[in-house]
């Protein structure tokens, strides 16, 4: 096959990986920056790439980051109209980005979730926080990614004087009850295809940080997931439209707790503490999907 990466970094970690998999099992492949293509909007649908047409390629794997998701899910939903197979589609893209929609596509399908609310009235926010169980709460800006705009208020006053801050700034933000118990740590599933290929235990290093992100210092290690967090996991995937996905978990004294759904998963921490050759289930999935 001939496949695209797109990727605004070929020196990723993930990227490299991807294309080592992918030249590995017999494919070409080429790293594209999202961002250097032309869209054509005409009959057939067409992309260019720094001003070149493109040879149209057999699938391609989207790595969008979050702060061009806009254009790059233009552009994958161009490749789409092109008939070209894409990992993740459009559509899955946008909604796992917005964590409300995600949350609402997730939110009717017995899938724990945190109890959350969104408000805009400044006067609705403690009743909000009410609603969900009062604080503490987790407070979380709607496109936030690797902990960036999570912040934990455990009094009212702290929580609204964030959420009024964020809002005078203009973000969209979502209150969350916080999971005491899962304090400092959460489980990562790599579902892939409708299977969970890997999964790590996400730990802080730190005692008084709530977030386990990687990015911010957190240690983390393979774990067996039990049949009751798989089948979470994979139908949260499902759910929010990813053929490939990082679903967080949190371990609540109810259960397992989706927190998030993740469109394009890091794959070095989980490789790493898994053991697992992700990046070479993502080609076979691929493979699989489209032919070789």
């Amino acid at each position: 096959m001939n496949i695209f990466v797109l990727s605004q970094n070929a020196q990723l970690y993930s990227t490299r990986r991807l294309v080592e998999a992918a030249q590995k099992r017999g494919h070409d492949v080429y790293v594209r920056d999202p961002l250097k293509f032309t869209i054509q909007i005409q009959d057939p649908p067409t992309l260019v790439y720094l001003s070149k047409p493109i040879i149209i390629p057999d699938a391609v794997i989207p790595r969008i980051g979050a702060s061009i998701t806009y254009f790059g899910c233009a552009v994958v939903r161009q490749f789409e109209q092109m008939g070209v197979f894409t990992l993740n589609n459009s559509n899955g893209i946008a909604s796992s980005r917005d964590k409300l929609r995600a949350l609402q596509l997730l939110s009717r399908h017995q899938i724990l979730l945190p109890k959350t609310a969104l408000v805009r009235r400044k006067q609705e926010i403690l009743k909000a926080i009410d609603s969900i169980g009062g604080v503490p709460v987790v407070i979380k800006v709607i496109e936030g990614t690797q902990g960036v705009g999570v912040v934990l208020a455990r009094d009212v006053f702290s929580a609204q004087g964030i959420i009024e801050l964020l809002q005078s700034a203009r973000q969209n933000i979502l209150i969350q009850k916080f999971v005491e118990e899962s304090s400092g740590r959460d489980i990562r599933a790599f579902v892939i295809g409708g299977k969970v290929v890997a999964a790590m235990r996400r730990v802080s290093s730190n005692p008084v940080e709530f977030r386990a992100n990687v990015h911010r210092g957190a240690k983390a290690e393979g774990v067996k997931l039990s049949p009751e967090y798989e089948k979470i996991a994979i139908k949260a995937a499902e759910l929010v439209g990813l053929n490939v996905a990082g679903v967080d978990l949190l371990e609540s004294k109810d259960g397992p707790l989706v927190l998030e759904v993740n469109s394009s998963p890091g794959l070095e921490a989980i490789e790493r503490a898994s053991g697992v050759d992700v990046a070479g289930e993502i080609i076979a999935s691929m493979e699989r999907k489209v032919g070789r």
